[in-house]
């Protein structure tokens, strides 16, 4: 037999045997000292019988007119007759019996006392000086039928009580191992980035310092993840500044000489350094989007950084090639507006430098908080969109950019629990690439009211 893996199966099992085997012990038990006692009253009924009949039988037999004739007692009503007896002389001439005594079940007189034959058992006594003798009888069967009774009594119920107890101890072990369930269904719908410590303290007292075993553990792990991401951060913003530096003086030599060649490493140098600091830029966003915390206590309109982010983006590097989509209605959702920005910008920054060249970039921001944001450009396989949220991944190895846009967008998408959406070609359309995301809103999805202002 296979032991079962759940501790609540094994429990309820080990305990059910247990309680069934103890049962059954007691209830033998308990039948085998019922048949002794049994065996003494009716040994005791036996012989009060006998002793009780025989000066009757004396008195009855003396003063009769016919000597040696034996007298049958007729039944007074119709019974069961469980003891017979016989009255026999010295000479074993049987001169009284009961009507249902049989003479071939009693054996002949040996003396006074108990015995026992393979069907009956006997009491045997004697009066005037052994001329009388009484023997009684009791079939053995009707001691084993009282016993077979007294055992079905006890076999009874126990039936009906042992599954109503194995019921109540699979609900009592169900009960007492509830807070155990409660603390599995606690750390089964956490996220893989939830490191904070699990509630425990409904826990039982053997499964407690299991639990604080695996709350420090957590606490181990948020405090290696918070020093790691703090390093990045840290690196990347020492790192910014001299990177400036480095910008401005290569702008100087520049500016400053007017050897062809030299400008040109001038301007590489510089292009390199621009890439750089972009780089430190984005992986201060992705520390912040993977360590931060993203959703606030109170909700702002999101319109509002959606405006900022995409002027700031078309004034800067692509004047009149995003367009905006907002609804009338504010958007309240209690996400950082930071955090946000750093999302949509991403977005934008993304579909301007991977879609086709002089396409408009179509942002939209519906009631209900689903931001799209679609471009036109070639179609991308199934495989490379799956794998475009992964750091450092471009859709192509010569695409330029730091390969960590996406990436950024997908870890806040994660941290607030919204599903991100990578489509192409956009739907309706036979080309281009589109980026949806659900984000979180004080409205419900039946009262949003999407209504388009295109800006």
């Amino acid at each position: 037999m296979k032991w079962p893996r759940s501790l609540q199966a094994r429990l309820g099992l080990t305990l059910d045997l247990v309680l069934t085997i103890l049962w059954l012990l007691a209830a033998t038990v308990t039948a085998v000292i019922v048949r002794d006692e049994l065996d003494e009253i009716f040994d005791s009924a036996l012989r009060e019988t006998a002793e009780r009949i025989l000066p009757l039988a004396v008195t009855d037999i003396v003063g009769r007119e016919d000597q040696g004739v034996t007298q049958r007692l007729a039944p007074i009503r119709e019974h069961d007759e469980f003891f017979t007896y016989v009255v026999r002389d010295a000479e074993g001439r049987i001169l009284l019996q009961s009507h249902a005594a049989n003479p071939a079940t009693f054996p002949p007189y040996s003396q006074p006392g108990f015995e026992q034959t393979a069907t009956h058992r006997l009491y045997s006594d004697a009066a005037l000086q052994g001329t009388i003798r009484i023997t009684v009888a009791e079939p053995l069967a009707h001691r084993a039928s009282v016993a077979r009774e007294i055992r079905v009594g006890l076999s009874l119920p126990l039936l009906v009580v042992l599954p109503v107890a194995l019921a109540a101890i699979i609900l009592a072990v169900r009960f007492s191992l509830a807070p155990l369930r409660r603390y599995r269904t606690r750390i089964e719908a956490r996220s893989a980035r939830d490191l904070s410590e699990v509630p425990a303290e409904d826990l039982p007292t053997e499964i407690g310092p299991l639990a604080a075993t695996l709350n420090n553990l957590l606490e181990r792990l948020r405090e290696a993840f918070e020093a790691e991401r703090s390093f990045a951060a840290n690196a990347a913003h020492e790192i910014r500044t001299p990177l400036a530096g480095a910008i401005a003086q290569a702008q100087r030599i520049r500016s400053e000489t007017c050897d062809p060649a030299t400008d040109a490493r001038a301007a590489e140098i510089e292009a390199t350094l621009k890439r750089l600091t972009r780089l430190s830029e984005r992986l201060m966003q992705l520390a912040r989007a993977e360590g931060g915390r993203l959703r606030t206590d109170r909700s702002s309109d999101l319109r509002a950084v959606a405006r900022v982010i995409v002027d700031d983006i078309g004034q800067a590097d692509a004047p009149g090639r995003v367009v905006l989509t907002l609804p009338e209605t504010g958007v309240m959702s209690d996400i950082d507006p930071d955090a946000f920005g750093i999302l949509l910008r991403n977005l934008v920054e993304n579909a301007l430098r991977h879609g086709a060249e002089n396409a408009s970039v179509d942002v939209t921001l519906t009631g209900d908080g689903q931001l799209i944001v679609a471009n036109d450009g070639p179609v991308l396989p199934r495989e490379t969109l799956d794998r475009l949220t992964a750091r450092f991944e471009r859709a192509h190895a010569s695409t330029y950019g730091s390969g960590l846009g996406l990436a950024i967008v997908a870890a806040i998408a994660d941290r607030i629990g919204s599903p991100l959406l990578l489509q192409s070609p956009r739907p309706g359309t036979a080309s281009g690439f589109q980026v949806s995301i659900k984000l979180p809103t004080d409205l419900p999805d039946a009262f949003a009211r999407p209504a388009p202002l295109r800006t």
